[in-house]
């Protein structure tokens, strides 16, 4: 699927065709007739109409015979590279926004706004070390240097080059004035995953510590400090850790309880468990809290109170996932004709919830079965939650 950031918006390539029909026909009053005049008009009309509609091709097709009044029309190369671009066509965008580049006589300004183009380019045809050059010295030309910081970040992050990314986010941070503090948090969680992945505890720590002093409350930092306390078998502080979580940001209860729960146990705090999820029970209207008492009380008083407690929770939250449990609860306890329809209802609810989407990206809407802490699709951090419904949570 297609990064975003990849994607053109049509109300950037309007303007650019506005001011380019506005400069023809001014050019075109100038050294030709009234009827000339009349043409391009049309033309830049009916292109536009295009554009508007969605209809790529013909938009280029009426763009290129534009151009053919006048070859010096840099405007009309430059929407026409975007259109190109955004069809996939790539190689001709390159060559296009390429010839534009080494223009004679091409004003610095507008060099510029070839290069990033051309950048852009380059990204969408994933030559990255090229796309990265190009970004590059536009930064230090200190031309565009926004945007060529924000597509070099994108870069680095694709590579995976964390260290680069925070430095770079930090340069964005100092040009704009905006805060991009979110951000880098999420890139130093990145490092601490890393470093605890290779047993590297000391400088997953440094890293975590970095990453609240972006943010405070990140509960990806949160998260990550529970388990490099319970790898060491620290499991009672890694449970004041993730309750802490919870009470920071009550959305991510279903990504903190499994580890929460298993800390609990592995502490000996059943107890406390059974009143943090009563308490959360209050808060969070999700089936998560739910389904873990209903196992706490399986395990302790045996199927009977688990099916009576799971039993009155599902009429106050409705729940196919709930539904499941209970049918798997009460598998045991009956047969014959009724246990096959059982089985069909069993499979019929499995297969519902094999189809559903559990997180969604509040930004550009991108559902997956799993959380991702960067959407696949629109690149943004920290942005996907549990979707809550009768299928979902």
């Amino acid at each position: 699927m297609m990064p975003l950031y990849l994607l053109i918006p049509l109300a950037l390539l309007i303007p650019a065709a506005f001011l380019f029909g506005w400069w023809t026909a001014r050019r075109a009053g100038v050294r030709r007739s009234g009827a000339k005049v009349s043409e391009l008009s049309s033309d830049y009309f009916r292109g536009l109409n295009y554009l508007l509609n969605e209809e790529q091709d013909k938009a280029i097709e009426v763009f290129l015979k534009l151009a053919e009044y006048n070859r010096d029309t840099v405007e009309t190369h430059l929407a026409l590279g975007n259109l190109f671009r955004r069809r996939g066509e790539v190689d001709r965008a390159i060559r296009l926004h390429q010839h534009l580049v080494s223009r004679p006589g091409l004003s610095d300004a507008m060099k510029t706004v070839a290069l990033l183009e051309l950048g852009e380019d380059y990204m969408r045809a994933g030559l990255l070390d090229r796309a990265e050059a190009l970004f590059a010295d536009l930064v230090a030309m200190d031309a565009h240097a926004p945007s060529a910081l924000r597509h070099l970040i994108a870069i680095y992050q694709h590579e995976r080059d964390w260290h680069k990314a925070i430095e770079h986010a930090r340069r964005l941070e100092a040009m704009t004035g905006e805060d991009e503090s979110t951000v880098v948090a999420q890139f130093y969680c990145e490092l601490a995953e890393q470093a605890r992945h290779h047993g590297a505890v000391v400088e997953a720590r440094d890293y975590l510590e970095q990453a609240f002093a972006c943010q405070p409350d990140c509960i990806r930092a949160y998260l990550l400090t529970g388990r490099l306390l319970a790898d060491d078998g620290r499991h009672a502080e890694a449970v004041d850790i993730y309750e802490k979580a919870v009470g920071t940001d009550v959305s991510f209860v279903p990504e903190i309880l499994p580890p929460l729960l298993n800390s609990y146990a592995r502490s000996g705090q059943m107890e406390r468990a059974e009143r943090f999820l009563r308490e959360l029970l209050g808060r969070y209207h999700g089936i998560s809290p739910v389904l873990a008492l209903t196992r706490l009380y399986q395990q302790r008083d045996g199927e009977r109170g688990a099916i009576d407690f799971l039993t009155s929770q599902l009429r106050q939250r409705p729940s196919v996932r709930g539904l499941m449990a209970l049918i798997d609860a009460t598998m045991d306890k009956i047969e014959g004709e009724v246990r096959e329809n059982f089985l069909i209802l069993r499979d019929l609810t499995r297969k519902l919830l094999e189809g559903q989407a559990m997180y969604r990206c509040n930004r550009c809407g991108f559902g997956a079965k799993a959380h991702h802490w960067q959407c696949p699709t629109c690149k943004s951090w920290d942005t996907i939650r549990s979707i809550h419904g009768v299928a979902n949570e």
